[in-house]
């Protein structure tokens, strides 16, 4: 515990990955955005929804604004933020989200203050589920070593429970992505909502565009199939790049391994490993894939050969 209590008191090893981007709390980041004219409240709306949602599954606390560290202004010449930008997201040991602006980064306010809400609040509701997901640490040599995180296992020597997916599968029987895309299909169903009620609609430019679908969850395979290719900005290509990757690596597996293990069910199921992941109990989980597909689904599922095997 003091091992992680001094990682968590100093955020500059994450932030210092983006030396010319200036970070700060999301609190302080949402209020100069007021200060400046720019209208929050699909924000703080979409976030209420989530604690609603979210408790529902077990998740009694969000991730604080001020762990949530935002990065804009920035120095580099043609620096593109947003949930795909590299090197950001929830660092567990740190107990720390760094995300970035959605947009040109080289302004204190975001040039499409509609979708960059929306790319926020997706980013926000999806690191809360990382926040909020069950975790087990022990001490190896005196460092801490995750041994749990939500339904997912590793042993301290560092073999993990499920095997990588295949290169370019279009399936998924790695606990880690089913994590991740249960965490990201719950964010962007809240982000899709929040943008209906608040009339928020689709810009008319091609990456606007595709990153308005990326949110939203409404991707088609049109669309990541695509090719962008914006010449007037190396930045702007390789985010779109990394969007239609996350989209079939992550997004679109999950949604495969929905039809494959509980076609007409797929909410019901998505609902039970969300609730899995929080509380780190697989049994309900188990139990209800054991009456679909037989005795030992989870295991037979997930567990890798080598899991017991010696490092």
């Amino acid at each position: 515990m003091a091992a992680l209590a001094a990682m968590r008191a100093d955020t500059s090893p994450l932030t210092g990955k983006h030396p010319a981007h200036v970070f700060r709390p999301l609190s302080e980041v949402l209020s100069r955005w007021a200060a400046d004219g720019i209208d929050i409240t699909s924000f703080h709306a979409g976030v209420e929804n989530a604690k609603r949602r979210y408790a529902g599954h077990g998740l009694a606390v969000m991730l604080p604004l001020d762990r949530v560290l935002v990065g804009c202004e920035s120095s580099r010449a043609g620096a593109f933020g947003g949930f795909h930008h590299p090197d950001q997201g929830y660092r567990h040991l740190q107990m720390v989200a760094v995300i970035t602006m959605f947009g040109p980064m080289e302004r204190r306010n975001p040039e499409c203050p509609a979708l960059a809400l929306l790319d926020l609040l997706r980013a926000y509701a999806h690191d809360c589920l990382h926040y909020g997901s069950r975790r087990r640490y022990v001490e190896v040599a005196g460092a801490p070593v995750r041994t749990q995180y939500g339904i997912n296992y590793r042993r301290t020597k560092g073999q993990c429970y499920s095997a990588a997916d295949k290169h370019g599968s279009r399936h998924t029987r790695n606990l880690g992505v089913v994590m991740e895309g249960a965490c990201d299909r719950e964010a962007r169903d809240l982000t899709r909502q929040t943008a209906e009620r608040f009339g928020v609609t689709e810009p008319s430019d091609v990456l606007g565009a595709l990153a308005f679908r990326d949110v939203t969850g409404t991707l088609t395979e049109v669309d990541t199939g695509r090719v962008v290719d914006l010449l007037e900005s190396t930045e702007q290509t390789r985010y779109a790049a990394a969007l239609n990757g996350y989209e079939s690596g992550v997004n679109r597996r999950y949604a495969v391994f929905l039809g494959d293990y509980a076609p007409g069910e797929e909410d019901d199921f998505h609902a039970i490993l969300l609730t899995a992941i929080i509380s780190g109990d697989v049994r309900a989980l188990g139990m209800w894939l054991d009456d679909r597909h037989g005795p030992g689904t989870f295991m037979g599922l997930f567990r890798s050969p080598g899991y017991f095997e010696p490092s």
